[in-house]
């Protein structure tokens, strides 16, 4: 048997920007988008068989007040795989956001950012330089 990770489903201020900045980072498309739980809205962003929900419910509480990995549940990073790293850097940069904890390791290169929601993204190449 094998199993595929199908979604992620993350709480944010703003699912349409958070939606449109995937498209413009990472090449995603919106798959749909429409009302959620509890009087929110929900857009899926990402493949044909993968994706990333963003939600947002009616009445958005603010800033979560613990850090991710320090709260039982938290969101640590979300990861995504990408041809040319250095390709997405750039767009990671021009949006606005900085890129920390590069690596290069066995069998590919990383760095990570925050988005203006303050959730961690893992971007990772395993191709060649």
């Amino acid at each position: 048997m094998k199993a595929v990770l199908e979604h992620v489903n993350v709480t944010v201020s703003d699912p349409d920007r958070t939606a449109a900045l995937m498209c413009d980072l990472f090449g995603w498309r919106v798959r749909w988008k429409g009302p959620a739980k509890n009087g929110g809205r929900t857009v899926h962003v990402g493949e044909e068989d993968t994706y990333l929900a963003v939600y947002a419910w009616r009445d958005w509480p603010g800033d979560a007040t613990a850090g991710s990995y320090e709260a039982r549940g938290g969101l640590n990073h979300i990861g995504v795989v990408v041809d040319d790293l250095d390709a997405v850097e750039q767009r990671v940069i021009a949006a606005g956001f900085e890129p920390f904890s590069h690596a290069d390791y066995e069998p590919g290169r990383r760095f990570y950012f925050r988005d203006g929601d303050n959730i961690e993204f893992e971007v990772v190449s395993y191709t060649s330089a």
